[in-house]
């Protein structure tokens, strides 16, 4: 693969949607390369649709494996329609969540164990992983007031669980950036958007200065 492949993580409330919106038409004005914009659980029109079963406050039975797999199956037919298609054509990809997020949502939130959410992603990705990460980091008690406070803001299965599940999240997302500190650059999701962009913005262009 010839191109950047660069993953947008964070825990509910830290703004990631936000934040990319802001941040890739500013990257788009400089990136000496083609780059696209893309989300998980989503990208594509499979994913799309296992997405909205995930995701649909209904669904409250769901098993916490089914959802495990559920989203690695979302992740194998957006990364071979999208992700891996652009990055050998040399393309940037930004992507809103990828497999930190399940390792941090089914594999700590959930309790199912992040090495065993680690195998299914081994198979659904073959070992596709980013290059770079950015880590939004709030606590969970801010991360839920802005859900709380954002009517615009639609909640969602993973949204509603409790205090306990978002702080499991949390700190499975710090042990994640912990361990890996060159790809995870952790940025601080209490700041202003604008001081979050930027700070995304910078820590991108200086690790990449050849892609921009």
């Amino acid at each position: 693969m010839n191109g950047l492949f660069i993953t947008i993580e964070g825990p509910d409330g830290a703004g990631k949607t936000s934040v990319i919106n802001e941040l890739y038409p500013r990257l788009q004005l400089i990136a000496k390369k083609g780059i696209v914009k893309t989300r998980e659980p989503g990208g594509v029109r499979i994913s799309e649709k296992i997405r909205h079963i995930i995701l649909n406050p209904e669904h409250d039975e769901m098993d916490e494996r089914t959802e495990a797999l559920l989203y690695a199956a979302a992740r194998r037919q957006h990364l071979v329609e999208v992700i891996l298609p652009a990055l050998n054509a040399g393309k940037i990809v930004i992507c809103d969540r990828f497999v930190d997020s399940s390792l941090a949502y089914q594999g700590a939130g959930r309790r199912i164990g992040m090495d065993e959410i680690a195998a299914i992603n081994e198979f659904a990705t073959e070992g596709t992983t980013p290059d770079f990460t950015l880590y939004l980091d709030i606590d969970s008690d801010s991360g839920l007031r802005r859900i709380q406070q954002n009517r615009a803001y639609q909640i969602d299965r993973l949204d509603s669980e409790g205090l306990e599940f978002h702080q499991r999240v949390r700190h499975a997302y710090l042990k994640l950036a912990e361990e890996d500190p060159f790809r995870i650059h952790r940025v601080d999701a209490r700041m202003s958007l604008p001081d979050v962009v930027e700070a995304s913005y910078s820590a991108i262009v200086e690790a990449y200065p050849q892609y921009f």
